[in-house]
């Protein structure tokens, strides 16, 4: 039973909510994430995610009052939208709906994370992590297992059907469905740690080949399960922080194929590995899952400027993430009018005082490496864990960087 002032709460929060939504133009901002991903650049898109949260709550404007937990979230998701529409939007779409996220099962592949953290505060989300090593030895490795998806329809329609109750009236409500995120190497970091993992490429070869594998077997049961059980998102409109609109790819709407999705595949773990290895322990296995799909974005925090030519192995690949230590110069040249660069600025910047000079020269030199070079790109601004206790960093950076995209 829904208590009469968690209802009120909601309603008025979906009211403001409504609001942003009508203010964002949504069909301006779709044209321009399709211009990017579809390599006719109206101009650069700018997007900001990861982001401190708990620095950000200007005037209390994220305090949740619900009490219920469900709604309790769908608060915070209008609340946090409607802040980032009024104090640094970028190119975000404020939705002309609520999504409701389709509520899936999965019965994990038989191991779990074992590890220690440690919090800078209790109110951050990140943490760093010491990760005890779960397949040092064959037999370990046999104990992972394929996992079992289901789609929970009856609670993903009870709280579609309790949000249209409540605040249908005031905006729509939209099922969704989930997106791929392939990143085989995070779980050998999360099963392993980060030291025995890398001694194992050359030490253990083998080894390290029969977990990879393995994992690439039950990445590809997850992606025959989820197309299966027709889980995935025909139309998303972010793919792990990034742009997702495109109209090149032509979902049928009634049963989601995996042809017809994004593919995203990473090996951040291998910043520091070479080409060779790089291809040997990840690519060749990542073709296998993405061919699956109907474009493929590839990359996240790892440097992959000199590693484009094994990247293009991989089928349909559409977009590529250059970070803060890659050569943009290097990347751009090579990537030229075939792929989207999609620009991850460096999010240290913020943790201090904003220099705005070195914001603009470093932002300056991404624009003038794809202006030359012909690329359709993005700005995604992301792993911010923190701006200093100082709001004002964040909002600086995206009038800086909007100004500059709008300007270029």
């Amino acid at each position: 039973m829904i208590n009469a002032e968690d209802k009120k709460v909601l309603r008025k929060t979906a009211e403001v909510y409504k609001t942003a939504s009508e203010e964002c133009d949504f069909a301006e901002k779709v044209a321009l994430y399709k211009g990017v991903n579809d390599l006719k650049m109206i101009r650069p898109v700018v997007l900001m995610d990861e982001l401190p949260w708990h620095e950000l709550n200007v005037d209390g404007a994220l305090d949740l009052e619900c009490e219920d937990e469900f709604l309790r979230g769908v608060e915070q998701y209008m609340k946090r939208a409607v802040l980032q529409w009024r104090h640094f939007p970028c190119d975000r779409i404020i939705t002309p709906y609520i999504p409701v996220k389709k509520v899936i099962i999965d019965s994990g592949i038989g191991m779990s994370i074992s590890e220690k953290t440690l919090a800078t505060s209790d109110e951050n989300t990140i943490v760093a992590h010491e990760f005890y090593d779960q397949l040092a030895s064959e037999s370990d490795v046999l104990k992972l297992k394929n996992p079992v998806i289901s789609y929970d329809e009856e609670s993903t329609l009870a709280q579609y059907d309790l949000l249209s109750e409540l605040i249908g009236d005031i905006i729509d409500i939209k099922l969704i469905g989930v997106n791929s995120y392939v990143s085989i190497w995070d779980t050998i970091a999360h099963l392993r740690g980060v030291t025995p993992l890398l001694y194992d490429l050359a030490e253990r070869p083998e080894h390290t080949h029969h977990i990879v594998s393995r994992l690439t077997e039950i990445n590809l049961e997850y992606t025959r399960q989820y197309e299966e059980l027709n889980l995935f998102e025909p139309e998303p409109l972010i793919l792990h922080c990034t742009a997702a609109c495109t109209d090149s790819l032509k979902p049928d709407h009634e049963k989601v194929l995996t042809k017809d999705c994004w593919g995203r595949g990473m090996a951040q773990i291998f910043a520091h590995v070479s080409k060779d290895m790089h291809k040997e322990f990840d690519i060749d296995y990542m073709k296998k899952i993405m061919s699956k799909f109907g474009l493929v974005y590839y990359g996240c925090c790892e440097p992959l400027h000199h590693k484009i030519d094994i990247l293009e192995q991989l089928p349909n690949l559409r977009k590529i993430s250059i970070t803060p230590w890659a050569d943009v110069d290097i990347a751009a040249s090579i990537i030229g009018n075939k792929y989207v660069l999609s620009a991850k600025p460096n999010p240290a910047l913020l943790a201090t005082g904003l220099d705005v000079e070195v914001l603009r020269r470093d932002i300056g030199k991404i624009i003038k490496a794809c202006y030359d070079n012909n690329v359709s790109f993005e700005f995604v601004l992301k792993d911010v864990s923190t701006v200093g206790g100082n709001p004002e960093n964040l909002f600086l950076w995206e009038k800086t960087v909007m100004s500059m995209v709008k300007n270029c």
